[in-house]
């Protein structure tokens, strides 16, 4: 028989699923122990020692610190990481709020195209096209070609 054979024989099923099972629970011990040390840092109710000395602990002895800061400030951890998803989702909607509000006029090249199209048509001529397009260069003109094409059908 081959080696591999053997070890097939020397590692039964059951001891593959054992396995399986505490590289899984080892892994989620590891996030647990991640998330503890980001929810230390986010804390804002905690001093600066404090949070010196919670890190400390659960580097220092990890089983043990991991799970005396579950027992003892497990309960608001869920509150401190839903507070923190609504601050974000606030700032990114007043980002939203503030980008859509800034960008909702048209841009100086959105009026240079429409100034040229009432041009091309011949509702203004070569000189009121000039002005409006030094008023739209200059960001004075919010509306330029609108207000040239009102004023020159009087």
């Amino acid at each position: 028989m081959s080696a591999s054979t053997y070890l097939a024989y020397d590692y039964p099923l059951l001891s593959v699923f054992w396995s399986m099972l505490w590289f899984f629970l080892w892994i989620m011990w590891f996030v647990l122990l991640f998330r503890i040390v980001v929810d230390i840092f986010r804390d804002d109710a905690l001093s600066g020692w404090a949070k010196a000395g919670w890190l400390v602990f659960t580097i220092v002895l990890p089983f043990l610190g991991v799970f005396v800061y579950v027992i003892a400030r497990g309960k608001n951890m869920g509150r401190r990481e839903v507070a923190q998803a609504r601050a974000q989702q606030q700032a990114f909607d007043s980002y939203i709020r503030e980008t859509a509000k800034d960008g909702g006029g048209t841009s100086s090249v959105d009026e240079l195209a429409r100034l040229s199209e009432i041009r091309a048509k011949g509702d203004i001529t070569d000189e009121e096209f000039a002005r409006a397009k030094d008023l739209v260069l200059s960001g004075q003109g919010s509306g330029t070609s609108a207000g040239v094409a009102a004023t020159s059908r009087h």
